[in-house]
């Protein structure tokens, strides 16, 4: 289970890392290449985007990979096999963050059996709420599987509390209001929202959305057992290429 594993980890680390990388940007080799940096740095969890074109929760750095991932023409059935090669060389989490339009035309059944079969452990989907997601609830749990839910700082104790009876593995706490990539306030705001988020739910919280530099990783210890890496990763990787990346991730320690 992905909770045991995080609860696990955190006996030898202070706080857990997990990066973000979109699949098939800039190249189904170049992921396969960040992967590998990223594992050998010592990351923790990893999420990997199926790119979607209308990301409504991403910034422009993480949009823009998807855009550029769907014109070099990257598919569903593309990613759900390279994540099957990856899960099968590494032995960390991986989890699908995708939009429900990518589960809802796959087929959410088939999808989630196919996550399965390739080796993810759950799947972080914005745009879906429990309201909406019987089926995806359903086969989620049919396949032993980890459906991510997400809280927010305008989120209110009673909603917390209701996504928490659905939640598996952690809950995704978004650092502030708005999209991937732009600045956070690392603040007494921010604290007081984590306090609140540990008081409503039973599960780990993984912290993301502007988290840049050792500084706010250290911010978050313990506040958070895992500090999301996104946007900053692909803004270096687009400015520097891929070899800043182990450096970088090895620096947040």
């Amino acid at each position: 289970m992905l909770k045991n594993y995080i609860e696990n980890r955190l006996k030898e680390k202070k706080i857990l890392l997990m990066t973000h990388i979109v699949l098939g940007y800039p190249s189904f080799e170049a992921s396969e290449q960040l992967v590998e940096k990223m594992v050998g740095a010592g990351v923790d969890l990893m999420e990997l985007q199926i790119p979607f074109s209308e990301p409504i929760a991403d910034g422009p750095v993480i949009l823009s990979a998807n855009q550029k991932a769907l014109a070099r023409g990257v598919k569903v059935v593309q990613c759900l096999d390279f994540a099957e090669k990856i899960t099968k060389k590494h032995k960390i989490p991986f989890l699908f963050m995708t939009y429900y339009n990518i589960l809802f035309r796959h087929g959410v059944e088939d999808f989630c059996s196919q996550m399965a079969k390739r080796g993810i452990c759950g799947a972080i989907v914005p745009d879906l709420p429990p309201e909406e997601g019987d089926d995806y609830l359903e086969a989620m749990d049919k396949n032993k599987l980890s459906p991510i839910f997400i809280y927010a700082p305008t989120t209110s104790r009673e909603r917390m509390a209701y996504l928490d009876t659905f939640a598996k593995g952690f809950i995704y706490c978004v650092a502030r209001k708005g999209v991937t990539g732009e600045e956070t306030d690392f603040s007494n705001d921010l604290r007081s929202y984590l306090e609140k988020c540990r008081e409503v739910s039973h599960l780990p919280l993984a912290v993301g959305f502007g988290i840049k530099n050792k500084k706010d990783v250290d911010f978050l210890t313990g506040q958070a057992q895992i500090a999301v890496i996104g946007s900053e990763t692909i803004r270096m990787i687009d400015e520097q290429g891929i070899e800043v990346v182990d450096p970088f991730l090895r620096s947040l320690r």
